[in-house]
C-alpha cells in the first residue's frame, strides 16, 4: 500500500515537473514582446478608463499610441499636460488644439417653459421619451431626469430648476453624457465660447413660442446683424460658426428671446497706445462697427460705446498698440 502511494506522489511529480517544463518553454517561444514604453505611458494615464478616448481603458489606449493609432492628445481626461509626458516618452512634440467640452443646448427651466403632461414613471430621459416623447412640451428639450448625471463618472453634471447644466470645468470631454442624451441636446462647444444659441427646437417660431419663453424662434436678426457671417440658419435654428465668432455678443444684443447665451457686461473694450499708435488708420478700416476714431497720420481714439470687443482691430494693428481690458 505505501508504495503503491510512493509511485503515485513520483509519478504526480514527474508529470507536474514536465507539464512545468513544456509551459516554461512555451511562454519563452510563444512570448509577446510588449513596448517597454506602453508600460510608461500607462502610468502616466489617469486610470479613469473613461473611454472618451474611443479604446478599451487606458491600458488600450497606451497600446494605440505606441501603435500609431492614436494621438498623443488623445486622453480627454489629462489635458495639454498629460499630453507632454506622453509625448516626452514618444519623443514627439505634442501639437494641442482648443479644448472643448460638453455644453446643454437647452434653457428650458420650469420658469421658461411648459409640462403637456404629468409623469410619473421612471426618472431616466431615455424612458421619459418612450412616452409621447417626455412630458415636457418642446419635444426637443432637455427632460432633466438626469441620465447624462448618472453616466457622467466626473461630477461635471448636475440637475438645475428640471435641466441639466453641465459644469466646465470639471467637464473632462468624455463624451459619455452626448451619448446617452435621447434628445441629442448636448454638443461640443470651445471651452472659452460664451456665446452660444442655447435652444435645440426644429420648429417654427409660433409653435416655439407657444412651448418655450427663451426658444429660438427663426426671426434671423442675428444672422443679419452678425458682421463676422458667423451665423447660419438652417432647420429654423440659427447655428453658430465657432471658427468665425469673435463673441461681439451683437446677437446677444439683437435676439429678443434671449435664446443666445453671452454676459454683455464681460464684453471687453479696446484702448490705444498714443505711444504706439503712427495713424495708419488700418484698425480703423477694418472695424466691423466704425468704433475707432482718427485720420490718417493722427492718434486714434476707441470710442467705447460702440467698441463691441471682437478683437480685429488687435489682430490688424502692426504696431501692437491695441489692448483690450
Amino acid at each position: 500500500m505505501s508504495s503503491l502511494i510512493l509511485n503515485s506522489v513520483i509519478s504526480l511529480g514527474a508529470m507536474g515537473l514536465l507539464f512545468g517544463s513544456g509551459l516554461a518553454y512555451a511562454s519563452k517561444k510563444f512570448a509577446v514582446e510588449v513596448d517597454p514604453r506602453v508600460e510608461k505611458i500607462n502610468e502616466v494615464l489617469p486610470g479613469a478608463n473613461c473611454g472618451g478616448c474611443g479604446y478599451p481603458g487606458c491600458s488600450g489606449l497606451a497600446v494605440a499610441i505606441v501603435n500609431g493609432d492614436a494621438p498623443i492628445t488623445a486622453c480627454p481626461v489629462g489635458g495639454s499636460d498629460l499630453a507632454d509626458k506622453i509625448g516626452d516618452i514618444m519623443g514627439i512634440r505634442a501639437q494641442v488644439g482648443e479644448r472643448k467640452i460638453a455644453k446643454v443646448i437647452c434653457k428650458g427651466t420650469c420658469n421658461n417653459t411648459k409640462d403637456k403632461a404629468q409623469y410619473e414613471g421612471i426618472k431616466d430621459c431615455r424612458a421619459a421619451t418612450m412616452i409621447l416623447a417626455g412630458p415636457k412640451s418642446c419635444q426637443y428639450g432637455c427632460l432633466g431626469f438626469g441620465t447624462c448625471v448618472n453616466v457622467c463618472q466626473f461630477g461635471a453634471i448636475t440637475i438645475q430648476d428640471s435641466i441639466a447644466v453641465i459644469h466646465k470645468d470639471k467637464c473632462v470631454s468624455c463624451g459619455k453624457c452626448i451619448e446617452v442624451c435621447p434628445k441629442a441636446v448636448i454638443r461640443w462647444a470651445p471651452y472659452d465660447q460664451d456665446v452660444i444659441v442655447e435652444c435645440n427646437s426644429k420648429e417654427f417660431g409660433k409653435d416655439v413660442k407657444s412651448k418655450c419663453s427663451v426658444g429660438c424662434i427663426g426671426c434671423k436678426l442675428c444672422v443679419k446683424s452678425c458682421p463676422f457671417e458667423a451665423i447660419t440658419f438652417e432647420n429654423n435654428l440659427a447655428q453658430i460658426d465657432y471658427s468665425k465668432c469673435t463673441q461681439c455678443m451683437i446677437c446677444v444684443e439683437k435676439c429678443p428671446t434671449n435664446a443666445i447665451s453671452g454676459d454683455i457686461n464681460k464684453r471687453k473694450k479696446a484702448t490705444i497706445d498714443d505711444q504706439k499708435c503712427i495713424g495708419c488708420t488700418i484698425c480703423k478700416k477694418k472695424c466691423p462697427v466704425d468704433a475707432i476714431e482718427g485720420e490718417l497720420k493722427s492718434k486714434h481714439k476707441v470710442n467705447e460705446q460702440k467698441c463691441v470687443g471682437c478683437l480685429e482691430c488687435v489682430k490688424k494693428c502692426p504696431k501692437q498698440a491695441i489692448n483690450f481690458e
